[in-house]
């Protein structure tokens, strides 16, 4: 069943229901490229690594042992009685991971990384978490080396601008926007080639660029977000009902998802 929505639905921005989005779009993006690429290009599901601490409560960690009833002090040091007692947090850290697309091409039995799409997450968008910082390494560390094309793809409304694509300027020139796709080419390392959609816009159909001389592959990033709603159960699992999407819409576009909604009951 298809979403109430013609673009990006904004209810599946719900910080529970998006990571479950990106796992799928990452899937079916990768497979709606490998359909299209020509040889010896092929496409394959990366990942990002890194750790963050996790919290586990384990406690309380005081045990004061008991002497052995024959008055003696001497044999057994008890902890002094204190009128409050600790709880322990115990921290440890957790390896989270967050996957990815990449375009390898394969030739003379040699494979070479040409393309990475990144979708974005919640955690890429959060000041100061480490998946934040892990993300923009990466970012910088791709955007530098001139040999790899970088796709970002922002279906988040929330946190902070994370694409290549610096903020202030895109606005200036393009205007408001809430979605966006970033696309830099290392061949041209100045330029970059931004899709802004609008919440009541279908989602766009963008070129993957393929190593110099061999042009770009198509990829309509609407299909594939209307594949993942067919066959994941967001109709089941969203309450669309008296629930307002999260983050907050402004005014003139929560009228127009309360008249989407109503158009599609």
């Amino acid at each position: 069943m298809a979403s109430p929505f013609p673009g990006m639905d904004p209810f599946l921005e719900h910080p529970e229901i998006f990571p479950d989005l990106h796992d799928r779009l990452v899937t079916k993006l990768s497979d709606a490229l490998q359909e299209k690429l020509p040889p010896p290009y092929y496409s394959v599901i990366g990942s990002r690594i890194w750790v963050e601490p996790a919290q586990r409560r384990i406690g309380p960690d005081v045990r004061v042992q008991r002497g052995n009833g024959n008055g003696s002090s001497a044999a057994t040091a008890v902890a002094p009685a204190t009128r409050s007692q600790p709880r322990i947090v115990s921290i440890y850290p957790e390896e989270q991971k967050q996957t990815r697309v990449e375009i390898y091409a394969n030739a003379d039995n040699r494979e070479r990384l040409v393309t990475v799409i990144e979708l974005l997450s919640p955690s890429n968008k959060t000041v100061g978490a480490p998946g934040r910082e892990s993300y923009v390494r990466k970012q910088q560390e791709i955007l530098n080396s001139s040999q790899v094309h970088l796709v970002e793809i922002d279906l988040l409304r929330g946190g902070e601008h994370t694409t290549a694509v610096d903020f202030e300027t895109a606005w200036k020139i393009i205007g408001p926007y809430e979605y966006h796709v970033c696309v830099h080419c290392f061949d041209k390392p100045y330029d970059y080639c931004l899709y802004p959609v609008r919440l009541p816009e279908k989602l766009p159909e963008i070129e993957v660029p393929l190593l110099p001389g061999d042009g770009a592959v198509a990829l309509d990033i609407q299909a594939v977000c209307e594949r993942c709603y067919d066959a994941g159960p967001y109709r089941r699992w969203v309450r669309y009902d008296g629930a307002v999407p999260e983050p907050a819409l402004s005014p003139e576009l929560a009228e127009w998802v309360r008249q989407m909604l109503q158009e599609k009951k």
